[in-house]
């Protein structure tokens, strides 16, 4: 996404200083005030009618597309080159390895055969549907399989959802993301060169991806020694700034995927780097530039979405746009229920109302948009492709962001008892108390607190504590008495959490040899029995 006057370059001018240029920035920062008025009014007109910021947004550009349609737009390089690695990064470092990796599974089959398949399903409907030769159907089966989740995302923070669910959500996305750009780019190959063979093709994807996978690490801990030596949190936040646009440019220097590059060196940081940090207010600060910076993105490209979207142009090909709308939504039905049907026979199934969610969350956003920007001129249907992407996302931004929240409302996956509302009260208080401590104990050690004033804190920090804990030990023991009943609550989510970290930490002997293989087996194989029997959390 860039603001693009429609003026003379400044940079194929002979004077140093182009007055016509020069006139141009007063101008950018009219429009810049101008859309952050706007985006503040659809902020406070959503609050009040209940309906996601998102969509909000993308319908108050669309009365101000004539206006502006000629002096503002989507940049594709901008949005791949800046936007994207930021929306990546601060996704990633907020994003719990051992969450995601509990989930992986589920996550990979999804982003990875899911897209894949899904691709395939749009581009054959598309192919004998609307007459598209082979790459075309085939670049708008790979920019509609993927999923903007900025939707869903942003309804779960006010719909209560399985924590398993929102982890399978946001791992999708954060791996969808790349895999749509892999794809693209190595149908752009196959467009250039005429030809790539099946051996070819995997040979391309395994280097781009784990070569995208091997920059992101070594990057991301080179990244952890420097950041442990900054004590200025400004200074840190530089860094993570310069990690996260950094990382993607040299992914794309060496030639591999930059966007799985920024996935990896994010999760190292947010998960190496983040927690290492001495101060919680630093903590606090580098997490909340990332917020607002993953925000304010999402306003701009979601605003400039509906400002770039010309519905009289759209409208002259609605059976077009009807057909690729259906396609796109056959694709995700049947790449979500046929693969995740599978999947318990290698992992724990996922609900039959989870996939509904998975399902009514295939929204489509500003990924769709660049990609579709970013196809070559050269390619004959290439405004016809732009059109019946920019028509899919308007639809799936506006009728299925509309609709999500009532869906997700209706389907009630998530069953808050009483019980598991107490235990969650407790279990921020305890945590709560104890960083609590943890600071004190900082404090402490630097010379900050003598040692009277420390104690009298960590007392009173320490009777909420005990009580914390007394009342927990109380609900478990209920726990343990009502599981013969088939009174089942919350806790399993602890129980699990144990039963991991025991899988862990037997797998991790095995692979030392500390313990026999013939011994292990049935022990993780009494531990994954133990975990299928849990309730989903």
């Amino acid at each position: 996404m860039e603001w693009i006057l429609a003026q003379q370059n400044p940079l194929n001018s002979n004077s140093p200083v182009d007055s016509q240029t020069a006139g141009t920035i007063p101008e950018l920062v009219i429009i810049l005030i101008i859309l952050l008025l706007i985006a503040t009014a659809v902020a406070l007109i959503t609050q009040r009618l209940r309906i996601p910021y998102v969509t909000g947004l993308v319908l108050a550009g669309l009365p101000i597309t004539e206006l502006w349609s000629r002096r503002i737009g989507l940049d594709p390089s901008l949005v791949l080159n800046l936007f994207l690695p930021i929306l990546i990064f601060e996704a990633s470092i907020n994003t719990d390895i051992s969450r995601l990796r509990s989930t992986f599974k589920a996550i990979a089959l999804l982003a990875g055969p899911g897209a894949i398949f899904s691709s395939a399903i749009i581009a054959a409907l598309v192919k004998f549907g609307l007459g598209l030769d082979w790459i075309p159907a085939l670049l708008i089966g790979v920019i509609l399989a993927n999923t903007d989740t900025v939707s869903i995302i942003a309804v779960f923070k006010d719909i209560r959802v399985p924590s398993r669910l929102s982890t399978i959500v946001e791992g999708e996305t954060l791996f969808n993301d790349a895999a749509a750009l892999i794809s693209f780019n190595l149908l752009l190959v196959i467009y250039a060169t005429g030809s790539l063979t099946v051996v070819q093709g995997v040979k391309e994807l395994l280097l781009v991806s784990l070569g995208g996978g091997l920059v992101g690490a070594v990057l991301g801990y080179l990244s952890l020694p420097i950041f442990n030596r900054l004590k200025d949190p400004l200074s840190s936040l530089l860094l993570t700034v310069a990690l996260a646009l950094g990382t993607f440019q040299i992914g794309q220097f060496l030639g591999v995927s930059g966007a799985v590059a920024v996935v990896i060196a994010g999760l190292i940081f947010g998960n190496l780097g983040l927690p290492r940090t001495s101060s919680a207010s630093d903590r606090i600060t580098l997490l909340s530039f990332w917020e607002y910076a993953g925000f304010s993105v999402n306003t701009f490209i979601f605003l400039l979405i509906g400002i770039e979207i010309n519905p009289a142009s759209l409208w002259k090909i609605v059976p077009s746009i009807l057909f690729v709308i259906l396609a796109y939504q056959l694709g995700r039905i049947l790449s979500v229920y046929l693969l995740l049907a599978g999947l318990r026979w290698f992992d724990r199934p996922i609900p039959l109302l989870w996939q509904h969610v998975l399902v009514l969350g295939n929204i489509k956003g500003s990924l769709s948009m660049a990609l579709a920007v970013a196809i070559p001129l050269s390619l004959p249907e290439r405004n016809l492709l732009i059109q019946l992407v920019f028509g899919s996302v308007l639809f799936s931004l506006v009728i299925q962001g509309l609709a999500l929240p009532w869906a997700i409302k209706r389907l009630n996956i998530s069953r808050a008892s009483d019980v598991m509302q107490e235990t969650g009260k407790l279990q921020i208080q305890l945590i709560a108390a104890k960083a609590a401590q943890d600071e004190l104990d900082s404090l402490l050690k630097s010379g900050v607190l003598p040692k009277a004033v420390y104690e009298e804190l960590w007392s009173s920090y320490q009777v909420r504590v005990a009580k914390s804990e007394r009342v927990l030990r109380d609900l478990y023991n209920k726990y343990r008495a009502g599981q013969r009943s088939g009174d089942r609550t919350g806790l399993d989510r602890i129980r699990r959490r144990l039963l991991l970290a025991e899988k862990v930490a037997v797998s991790d002997a095995l692979r030392k040899r500390i313990v026999p293989e013939d011994l292990v087996q049935p022990y993780i194989k009494d531990l994954d029995e133990t975990l299928l029997s849990l309730e989903d959390d």
